[in-house]
């Protein structure tokens, strides 16, 4: 049975997103997809790494197909099942098996999130194998020297229960992503909500202030993507200290005494 491919024009990204390279990390993924090496992205929450497989997809012209992956994600979830359809029972395609046949990126988002038997699925599709077990249809589809496989976890977040074991590390080539310098997150800032230098750069170092609190009562601090948050509302005409309570602080922590605290920072701030 030969794979039937998958047309996939709606995952294409069309329009150049916006990304600032902090470093290599560019260069480093396309040699890893020209080489047919699978990708780790690893960074904190809201740091820029979705919005980067966006912009390595825009740059490659391939389609992207992103699995926020969650506790109930299971091998069947990416793979695929049998649907009863009409009466009839027909195999549908999962999105990880859309990805290998159509030679697309596949993203799997917060890898550590999903059930242990997806590992067993992208094992082999993360070697020289380069191949997705289809245990249900008894097969195996080969993957094409277009297909890309890229996962990201947030190592703040990481446990006993739930780690990225070295079998599946040792797979990938990795690249660290954090927040980005002070001086580029400003532009990004200003640049992804049209509000002005001046008060984006007020922003950044509100979170620099909050980043400082992780380990202190906050598990995260104010990511990029809450920035431009807060920044749209204050380009919007919110005042600074309200866009900074309701799009970060609110965001961040339930616990009101963390609450006031960072929202006195926010208050020094602006």
């Amino acid at each position: 049975m030969q794979p039937k491919i998958v047309k996939l024009d709606e995952y294409l990204v069309v329009d150049e997103p916006f990304y600032q390279a902090g470093g290599d990390e560019v260069e480093i993924f396309e040699s890893s997809y020209r080489n047919g090496l699978p990708v780790l992205l690893k960074g904190p929450t809201g740091c820029g790494k979705t919005r980067f497989m966006e912009y390595m997809a825009w740059r490659l012209q391939r389609p992207l197909i992103t699995v926020s992956c969650h506790d109930d994600l299971t091998a069947s979830d990416l793979v695929g099942r049998y649907l009863i359809k009409g009466g009839e029972t027909t195999w549908v395609d999962g999105p990880l098996t859309q990805a290998v046949r159509s030679g697309g990126i596949c993203y799997l988002d917060e890898i550590v999130e999903a059930r242990k038997d997806t590992m067993v699925v992208i094992h082999p599709l993360a070697d020289d194998r380069r191949v997705l077990p289809m245990e249900k249809l008894g097969m195996l589809i080969e993957a094409p020297p277009e297909f890309c496989l890229a996962i990201s976890y947030n190592p703040g977040y990481q446990s006993v229960l739930k780690d990225l074991k070295q079998s599946t590390r040792q797979r990938f080539v990795a690249l660290e992503f954090d927040y980005p310098k002070p001086d580029l997150e400003a532009a990004i800032v200003a640049r992804e909500s049209g509000l002005d230098r001046e008060r984006a750069e007020l922003l950044v170092r509100f979170a620099a202030m909050t980043r400082n609190l992780k380990g202190s009562g906050l598990e995260e601090g104010a990511s990029t993507r809450l920035l431009v948050h807060a920044a749209k509302l204050i380009a919007a005409g919110v005042a600074p200290v309200s866009a900074c309570r309701s799009a970060i602080a609110q965001a961040l922590t339930d616990d009101h005494e963390m609450l006031a605290a960072v929202n006195e920072l926010s208050s020094a701030i602006f």
